[in-house]
């Protein structure tokens, strides 16, 4: 197993994987670097295994197709010789038709029973890999996420996901089927005709090199053509989410001669791969066809001295078709699976990885009912991502159950740092934190986290409804709850005023709802918590001057049983605090009632001085 370090290989594209067709599997197959052997697919088969029935029946309808495909020539042979050399009896020629017409009744009912099974396979194996990597995701920390892009990640659970559909869904059943007409298919053609197969060994080769030559090449200039393309993708993201700021500055004739730029680089590179195509389609066309008139020419011989039959003739070249193309197959179905290989090897990077906060083996229990008491002891802490810069340095601090406490400093003092030890998203490198006397790397997470009601500086929503938005941190909360809590959040007026109310779906983030909305739903959430300690990191800060008091008074309110912890930027809203610590590069510089620390002239002084004197002149 790993620990949470970044995960390693290139990243594909963003793209949805729910259905993709072939040319899209083409082109995520063609575009995902190769690992440089199958064994990480080996989870995958593991995941397959877990259907044994489904396996069974592909491989029977896998072995039907193929057996009735290699029975399709001796049928030719049959038809030939034995059918037409007595077409004025009428009957024979019939019954031969017939033959090869159930072949073909047998080829497509397992066609169809094949591709129903291998694609079952594919989705089920598809929906488990994603349900194991996302269950293993929300066990990692939030350092693990500051460290890994978020997109890159998502990118894992669609595109590579879909690579893997790909290959268990088709190319794995395509490799079987070509495995076996490939050596069927040859065991037949050396009974049929020793000699000539002979020479047919020989040529496949021949005709499988162009295929492989041309066949890297052309799918790296793919890679870049799917490079090309994700510039244009990415362009028209960032011009479009920014063309207040373009039209502002008047730059739509630049932004448009960019994006034609662009444009006219993918197209550069798609005829590049247009023209290796067409000369590899070219080249193969004249070996394969030249091979058929060679053999044609050779056969021909053989029938007018009467060595051989037409009809075997004929069943020769078409098995020979089947066993070329099977073979030829079978080059670029293993560079597919290569690719394959290197989507599950990152799939399992993040399966693997290991939550670096996680529970004790046997956790102590949390008093019960909570205290509400904080503790500090002799704290020192790095943040992985910055080793070099220490965050809080010898930090101790006692917070009493029921106290208020406003932390305050300079950006960077090491305010949100507190927030972040708290809840347990990092452990300290030196010194204890304690939760109503137990260390929290004794606790589970879950335990702590359950105690503690969080709001952020910038109101974060899920696309959902405004119900499910609201009750995220109490989810059996009665509707008559929420709208309590949104009555002391100042949020009822708004969200009566949706269409459907609490059944409203709010778009990606909030995006139905202003700032300073989103922020009061997320204070209502913090509220129907209903935890016995609050961290409020700048909670107030989106809102305008009337609804700030308002939702003041609902905190103050809501604050007199509980413990809480304010940041605060706005010295104004932390006047009435219990304390008020006074962080400068991770220390406690000062720490007393605003009265206090006001007459004392230091940080705090200066900072107030200065914010309210700006006020005062705005």
């Amino acid at each position: 197993m790993t620990t949470e370090t970044p995960p390693k290989g290139a990243v594909l594209h963003d793209g949805e994987a729910a259905s993709i067709d072939e040319k899209d599997a083409q082109e995520l197959l063609a575009e995902a670097p190769k690992s440089r052997s199958l064994a990480p697919l080996k989870m995958v088969y593991r995941e397959a295994a877990k259907y044994p029935r489904e396996v069974i029946f592909a491989l029977i309808a896998l072995t039907v197709t193929a057996a009735g495909t290699l029975a399709i020539p001796a049928a030719v042979q049959l038809i030939v010789d034995r059918g037409f050399g007595t077409v004025e009896e009428g009957t024979e020629i019939a019954r031969w038709f017939r033959y090869l017409g159930m072949i073909v009744v047998v080829i497509a009912i397992g066609t169809a029973a094949r591709f129903y099974f291998v694609s079952w396979i594919g989705e089920r194996v598809v929906a488990d890999i994603r349900r194991k990597v996302h269950r293993n995701l929300m066990r990692l920390s939030p350092a693990f996420y500051e460290e890994n892009s978020p997109k890159e990640i998502s990118s894992r659970m669609t595109s590579d996901t879909a690579i893997i559909e790909t290959v268990v869904g088709t190319t794995v059943s395509v490799a079987l089927r070509n495995v076996f007409l490939g050596i069927g298919g040859t065991i037949y053609l050396f009974y049929l005709l020793p000699g000539f197969t002979v020479w047919l060994v020989v040529g496949i080769p021949v005709m499988i090199l162009p295929i492989v030559i041309f066949g890297r090449r052309i799918r790296s200039i793919s890679r870049d053509s799917q490079d090309r393309v994700a510039d244009v993708g990415a362009m028209v993201t960032e011009v479009l989410s920014a063309m207040k700021i373009v039209q502002s500055f008047g730059q739509e004739r630049r932004e448009a001669d960019r994006f034609g730029d662009a444009a006219e680089r993918t197209f550069d590179t798609a005829r590049k791969r247009i023209i290796l195509r067409a000369i590899m389609t070219s080249v193969v066309i004249f070996a394969l066809f030249g091979s058929i008139v060679f053999l044609l020419w050779r056969g021909a011989e053989a029938v007018s001295v009467g060595s051989i039959t037409s009809g075997t003739l004929l069943a020769f070249l078409v098995g020979a078709m089947l066993v070329a193309g099977a073979f030829g197959a079978l080059t670029e179905v293993y560079g597919d699976l290569l690719r394959g290989a290197g989507a599950a090897s990152r799939l399992a990077e993040l399966l693997e990885t290991e939550p670096v906060i996680a529970p004790p083996e046997r956790p102590e229990q949390l008093p019960n009912p909570a205290r509400g008491s904080l503790s500090f002891r002799n704290v020192t802490f790095r943040y992985p991502a910055r080793p070099e810069d220490t965050a809080l340095k010898d930090f101790n601090l006692e917070i009493e159950p029921g106290e208020t406490i406003a932390i305050v400093g300079p950006s960077g003092a090491g305010k949100s740092t507190i927030f972040q030890l708290v809840e347990r998203f990092y452990d300290p490198q030196g010194g204890t934190i304690r939760l109503d006397g137990v260390p929290l790397t004794k606790a589970d997470p879950a335990d702590i986290r359950e105690r503690l009601a969080f709001v952020p500086q910038e109101g974060v929503l899920f696309s959902a409804n405004a119900r499910d938005n609201l009750r995220y941190g109490h989810w059996e909360a009665s509707d008559e709850a929420i709208w309590e809590a949104a009555r002391a959040a100042n949020a009822e007026d708004f969200l009566k005023a949706l269409p459907q109310g609490l059944d409203t779906y709010l778009g990606e983030g909030g995006t139905q709802l202003s700032g300073g909305q989103r922020q009061r739903v997320a204070i209502a959430r913090a509220l129907l918590r209903d935890a016995p300690i609050l961290l409020l990191d700048e909670a107030t800060s989106a809102l305008d001057a009337q609804s700030e008091q308002w939702v003041q008074q609902a905190l103050d309110e809501l604050m007199k049983d509980r413990t809480t912890l304010v940041i605060a930027h706005r010295l104004a809203t932390v006047r009435a605090a219990d304390r008020i610590i006074v962080l400068d590069n991770g220390e406690i510089a000062e720490q007393g009632t605003h009265a206090e620390l006001s007459a004392a002239g230091g940080l705090y002084s200066r900072l107030a001085k200065l914010q309210f004197a700006a006020n005062e002149a705005a």
